[in-house]
């Protein structure tokens, strides 16, 4: 629940700056490995060496713990506050998000003997943890050497990120000029932390190739178109000196506010797309496969305790959404339902390609709730993040599950490990999410912290709320195109040869180029290119150690981050 905790923080800290959480069961894994071997080592042997399965039940708590931000905590929850203006203290975070995780660990109960042991889906991620926890507990000195990769990751990130806070270093856009002005004031720099450059390794170069060309488009091309014809300013100073001579209905944004509506756009529409290409996979999820259950299989949860948890869970989850936000208790109910079979469709969909859609997932429950609540931007939000957040909780329990099921471990174990792993992250994650951003409405959608996931339910639940008039000029041509594209190139990729399809733009990173910095592209886009390169030339290094070092440096960068905001915080209270 402790290493879940700090997870936690590096995940809400990544979430805000590119959308984006990452799975932390293999550092997890890792981290608990090395930490126990010191101690036994330190004890005389006095305490005992985790065992592999042991490690599996740490590993389900560190990787709820650290899902925790995918429960609304970078998307929806900061979405209220900059739409409604309301500030949720530490205490209604924390039981709102631990409750959301307890619908998606409830369902993931009942879909195990399913899921994987009847289906036997793959669940990639779970397939990779229990490799490397037979690895690691076969040859130990392996898990050493990852270890020690991590660290120096970890030490170098921190230290370049400290050297930035001091202002020691700062982004420089190497002198380039776009359209008369400093490439900066297009968003357009060389960042000298390494958090970006490190996400793009784990991501991939085709993404990022997709992300760098979605960059160049947006601020190289219409960027300054837009600054040139009227349609939007460079920035806040000059849409305000603007506006102060137009009509109220005729107001212009910064360009990068007015880039957000077709970045948007695209990551919704595509993301639909290719979920839609899933029917099979959501109509096998409610089929019920024929099959001997495994005689191997320990440990499985009753059905007394799995509809038990499922009650719970919905009256818990129901309750607050009533007590805490206001939501109609039918509303809130149709939330948890819905989400329970969104839920069921996301783990099966993650379980055959280990990809979880949550992001689809609330933007299905955010239409819904616009037809049923139009006007109400708070059911709107919070009722999507219940079935986001059940989502991804459910399908993160079901790798671990998976892992488990592998090694023999006792099922059960494991889900009580990964409900003790959610009130962790949700409990240390809220916390930190208070003190990184105290002020949602100033510091979020800004360079600094660019929060694309806030971005994109925000933009939803604005255009469901006040229509496409509110949106600023010629927006909604944009918002039209980049649906299309966002149509025909999902179809293309599904459609054409293999070969063929490998050329098609990734165009959710395209989306996402629109809404983060032009600077956080251009440094995945090197991460990326370095780690294809790094796995061309040592392809056996990069097999065991380059996502072990990529994860280093996340963690590495958002604690120190983190460790600062705390910093500012304290030395505030002490003025």
């Amino acid at each position: 629940m402790i290493l879940g905790g700090l997870l936690s923080i590096c995940n809400v800290y990544t979430g805000l700056k590119i959308g984006w959480g990452l799975n932390m069961s293999i550092t997890g894994i890792l981290l608990a490995f090395v930490l126990w071997r010191a101690v036994s080592k330190a004890s005389a042997g006095r305490v005992p060496m985790m065992n592999r399965l042991e490690n599996n039940i740490n590993q389900s708590a560190c990787s709820a713990a650290a899902a925790i931000s995918s429960a609304g905590l970078v998307s929806a929850i900061p979405a209220v506050t900059m739409l409604e203006g309301t500030v949720f203290p530490w205490w209604q975070l924390f039981l709102w998000l631990s409750s959301v995780c307890f619908v998606g660990v409830a369902v993931a109960m009942g879909l195990r003997r399913q899921m994987v042991i009847r289906d036997k889906l793959p669940f990639p991620g779970g397939l990779a943890c229990a490799e490397t926890l037979k690895e690691i507990y076969n040859t130990g000195a392996e898990a050493v050497r990852r270890v020690a990769v991590l660290g120096i990751g970890a030490v170098i990130a921190s230290a370049l990120k400290i050297v930035n806070i001091l202002k020691l270093t700062k982004a420089t856009d190497l002198g380039l000029i776009v359209n008369g002005a400093p490439a900066s004031k297009y968003l357009l720099a060389l960042d000298p932390t390494l958090l970006m450059v490190a996400i793009g390794g784990l991501v991939g170069l085709r993404a990022c190739i997709s992300l760098l060309g979605g960059a160049v488009l947006a601020y190289l091309v219409l960027a300054p178109w837009l600054v040139n014809s009227g349609r939007a300013a460079l920035d806040k100073a000059q849409a305000a000196a603007r506006n102060a001579s137009l009509p109220t209905e005729q107001h212009v944004v910064p360009f990068a506010e007015w880039l957000l509506w077709p970045g948007v756009t695209l990551m919704v529409v595509a993301s639909l797309v290719s979920f839609s290409f899933s029917m099979p996979t959501i109509l096998r999820s409610f089929r019920r496969s024929a099959g001997a259950d495994s005689p191997g299989d320990t440990g499985e949860v009753s059905r007394k305790w799995f509809v038990r948890s499922l009650v719970a869970a919905a009256i818990l989850s129901v309750a607050l959404q009533t007590w805490l936000f206001g939501i109609s208790w039918w509303a809130a109910i149709f939330a948890v339902l819905l989400s329970f079979v969104l839920a069921i469709v996301a783990t099966r969909v993650a379980g055959e390609t280990n990809v979880t859609p949550v992001g689809a997932m609330g933007k299905v429950t955010q239409l819904l709730f616009a037809v049923m609540l139009p006007k109400n931007a708070s059911a709107n939000l919070l009722g999507a993040s219940v079935t986001a957040g059940a989502a991804s909780q459910s399908a993160d329990l079901m790798h671990d599950l998976k892992c488990g099921y592998l090694l023999g471990a006792v099922a059960r174990y494991q889900v009580v490990s990964q409900m003790c792993g959610a009130v962790a992250g949700a409990a240390v994650g809220s916390a930190f999410y208070l003190v990184l951003v105290p002020d949602p409405s100033a510091m979020l959608l800004t360079p600094e912290w660019p929060a694309p996931a806030v971005a994109m339910w925000k933009a939803v639940a604005e255009v469901f709320k006040r229509g496409l008039d509110s949106l600023p000029p010629d927006a909604t041509t944009a918002m039209l195109l980049a649906a299309i594209a966002g149509t025909i190139f999902p179809v293309l990729e599904k459609k054409l040869p293999k070969k063929a399809a490998v050329y098609m733009p990734s165009c959710s990173a395209a989306g996402l180029a629109f809404v983060i910095s032009g600077a956080n592209s251009i440094s995945m886009f090197i991460g990326a290119t370095a780690g294809a390169a790094v796995s061309r030339l040592f392809p056996n290094w990069s097999g065991r150690f380059l996502v072990t070092l990529c994860a280093g440096i996340v963690a590495g960068e958002s604690l120190t981050g983190a460790g600062d905001a705390v910093r500012m915080l304290l030395q505030g209270a002490a003025k």
